[in-house]
């Protein structure tokens, strides 16, 4: 573990007071790396080129700025790694994917966007640490940066090098503690931090539960994601027309998937959270499919507001909405929805409303 703090007199537990003012503003675990990430920039570039990244032209852009923080924080020496719980005690993980009248959300979508609030409590904590050396040594001028999800970075290979968890089969990481159900984000800065030799080995054993669940089999190998087949790409990324072969393993899962994380046994140890912005809005945990497939572009702008679920544009909900109709046990009430607003859908949606109806007819 490095210990010295060139240029400045810091007290030697700043590590702990750092942790301690982390979990203050409502993070579960952090721990500091450096920013070589040699290993796992190969291992980028091998799945670039396979194409699994699909449509997800950001994952190529940039150069190799996604494994280097410090070109995209210039001066950064250390990343200091946090995460922070998500599951509303309320919630129910698999009773709503059963009832397949249900329409399903990914757990981690049901309340307002966690960007905003990460990134909050991330510069929150950056203030603090800066506050702490301005406090004992007022020449000492740091930089610090905070990142949640939308920057060019590794997060889970920068969280599994600060001893945060390890990334399982299904690219999850995954903590022995605490599962998987929980969001990561960054501060990177110039401060030569003490750095966590903590990094986590896989755990996952002989396991491939996470493998054998998915729906729609995007699991080229242990390891590797074939982006393209995943629900979570093809409910949210993808623009356009979902493949057809895919559209039956997709189910009545209209915004993102969790079956690789409900069919890892690490998740029996998933803690729920405390922060009520995670809590589900508007009762979506709990809704049918028939009535968000009633809902306007209005209602869906108004009703998803703060949400991330909004990324995915009212065109793409009522396209993932029809697909989930289609595979819903017909009914009048059903196969009635799907025929009126067959009239009144662009073209794209029109074609899933097409192929739901179909469905109806076998």
């Amino acid at each position: 573990m490095t210990s010295d703090l060139p240029h400045f007199t810091v007290a030697s537990n700043l590590r702990e007071q750092i942790e301690q003012w982390a979990q203050e503003l409502g993070f579960q675990q952090l721990g500091i790396t450096d920013v070589d990430l040699g290993e796992h920039e190969q291992r980028l570039q091998q799945w670039l080129q396979q194409g699994y990244h699909g449509e997800m032209g950001y994952m190529a852009d940039h150069g190799n700025m996604r494994s280097r923080p410090d070109e995209l924080q210039p001066g950064s020496i250390r990343v200091i790694s946090l995460r922070m719980d998500y599951l509303a005690p309320e919630i129910e993980l698999t009773s709503q994917l059963q009832n397949k009248n249900n329409a399903y959300i990914s757990r981690y979508a049901l309340g307002r966007d966690y960007h905003k609030l990460i990134r909050k409590r991330l510069t929150q904590l950056g203030k603090k640490i800066q506050q702490a050396i301005e406090a004992v040594n007022q020449q000492q001028d740091i930089s610090y940066r905070a990142f949640v999800d939308s920057a060019p970075l590794l997060e889970r290979a920068l969280a599994n090098k600060a001893g945060l968890g390890w990334i399982g089969k299904n690219t999850m990481l995954i903590n022995r503690k605490a599962g998987s159900y929980f969001f990561l984000g960054e501060i990177l800065t110039d401060l030569p931090l003490p750095t966590d030799d903590s990094y986590q080995k896989e755990h996952c054993g002989r396991c491939t539960s996470c493998l054998d669940i998915c729906p729609t089999q995007a699991f080229v190998g242990p390891h590797v994601l074939d982006a393209r087949k995943c629900i979570s790409y093809l409910t949210i990324e993808l623009d356009g027309p979902i493949p057809m072969e895919l559209r039956k393993g997709i189910g009545n899962r209209i915004f993102g998937c969790d079956d690789c994380q409900i069919g890892c046994p690490w998740n029996r140890f998933s803690k729920t959270t405390a922060e009520q912005d995670f809590s589900p809005r508007h009762q979506l945990d709990k809704a049918t499919l028939l009535e968000l497939f009633a809902w306007d572009e209005a209602t869906f702008l108004k009703r998803t507001e703060g949400m991330p679920i909004r990324r995915t544009g009212f065109e793409n909900w009522q396209r993932n909405i029809a697909v989930a109709l289609g595979n819903a046990p017909t009914s009048l009430e059903v196969v009635d929805a799907l025929e009126k607003a067959r009239s009144t859908s662009t073209e794209l949606v029109r074609q899933h409303i097409d192929w739901a109806l179909q469905q109806h007819q076998k």
